[in-house]
């Protein structure tokens, strides 16, 4: 199906990896932003159960994914001795986020299909062990993981009386009608 501002020779077109990678991370991590601009700020410390973490916690973790990901397409990143601190407000988790966004973007406009698609990434693929993955594999990782998480952020939003903005098509609180 073609949109106003597609051509069918554009909606035909074979997207290479970069370009595949490229506008679903931005569509994603778009939409996230979205859930963290809805989210209400005074409810950071929202633990539905003990063994969850609050949402700030949770939700520091798109962050420090998508810097792991900025880390990987420009060929630095090492496995953390530890995770880094999380921004103590919402504000600053927001901005923080929006930052890291931009910067990934980045290094994804500046990045080949080449160097996209070499070289192998440390990271963990079983309890205490680490293997390693290729680039754009981890890239994927990543990215899927950011929605499993937005998922529950979603869940937890609700609970804080947030309004849901549309994920994937409309929500009660943003109907598409």
């Amino acid at each position: 199906m073609t949109t106003a501002t597609q051509t069918p020779a554009a909606v035909n077109a074979i997207k290479g990896p970069k370009q595949q990678f490229s506008e679903s991370f931005e569509r994603e991590t778009a939409t996230t932003l979205r859930v963290l601009n809805a989210f209400p700020p005074e409810e950071s410390e929202l633990r539905p159960h003990e063994k969850l973490k609050t949402a700030r916690e949770l939700a520091a973790m798109f962050t420090m994914e998508m810097a792991a990901m900025d880390a990987a397409i420009r060929g630095t990143f090492t496995l953390p001795r530890k995770p880094p601190p999380i921004p103590q407000t919402w504000k600053d988790l927001v901005d923080s986020f929006e930052a890291t966004r931009t910067r990934t973007l980045e290094a994804l406009r500046d990045a080949t299909d080449e160097s996209l698609a070499s070289g192998t990434v440390p990271f963990p693929t079983a309890p205490r062990t680490v293997g390693q993955w290729a680039k754009m594999d981890f890239l994927w990782f990543l990215l899927s993981d950011q929605i499993h998480h937005r998922g529950q952020l979603s869940v937890y939003l609700r609970m804080a009386g947030g309004k849901l903005p549309s994920i994937y098509g409309p929500t009660a609180d943003e109907p598409w009608t």
